[in-house]
């Protein structure tokens, strides 16, 4: 199993890199080459969070007592994950110099008005931004304490599965003890039966003689 789950790590951190070199171009193309290498990041991440998933799978079905070492690489995974997420959002609305030339126009003569318009509107799309990862960081941790949640939950009931199984074995050595016990205690009656009978028929031949 730890095998799938190496060979999904290499897979992620080969995409996660390709994905961080897209991210840094973003912002310097223009047109459809930035819409194009938009929907490649777009489509790479998918893939990444495609990734993360069958990983989690696979830490799942390692027992509880292994699992704390794959968990904690997850986390980071997870992290790395929300950092791509972040700087993708921030390259989609960064204005590269051509974009810019774009809008206030070659010459320069735009208004300032203009360009303090998109300014703010940046401004406001980046605190848009900041509020969703800062949401998405505390969904994460919900996550994480869920997940944890349930392991201890897990070890819970094995904990009490073994205990159950010593309860049982301890009540089948009493009830072989008690047994054994009864046994004894019918051997013994059944001696000092004998002995009480034979005693009188010793004491009348010892008259005889």
């Amino acid at each position: 199993m730890s095998s799938d789950f190496e060979s999904y790590e290499q897979d992620f951190a080969v995409l996660t890199a390709e994905i961080t070199g897209r991210i840094g171009k973003v912002p310097k193309l223009v047109g459809d080459d930035k819409k194009q290498m938009v929907a490649n990041v777009e489509k790479q991440l998918e893939e990444a969070r495609e990734l993360l998933e069958q990983m989690e799978l696979e830490v799942r079905e390692i027992p509880p007592q292994s699992r704390g070492m794959y968990s904690s690489r997850m986390r980071s995974y997870k992290q790395e994950m929300g950092k791509l997420e972040a700087d993708f959002k921030r390259s989609r609305i960064a204005y590269s110099d051509e974009v810019r030339n774009e809008l206030l126009g070659d010459d320069g003569n735009s208004s300032e008005n203009q360009l303090i318009k998109l300014r703010e509107e940046r401004a406001h799309l980046l605190d848009n931004t900041e509020r969703l990862e800062r949401s998405s960081r505390r969904l994460e941790a919900g996550y994480q304490i869920a997940v944890e949640t349930e392991q201890i939950g897990q070890e819970m009931l094995e904990n009490l599965s073994h205990d159950r199984e010593k309860i049982q074995r301890a009540r089948e050595r009493l009830r072989e003890t008690d047994a054994n016990l009864g046994k004894s205690s019918r051997i013994l009656t059944g001696m000092l039966r004998r002995l009480s009978l034979e005693t009188p028929a010793m004491q009348c031949c010892s008259r005889m003689w």
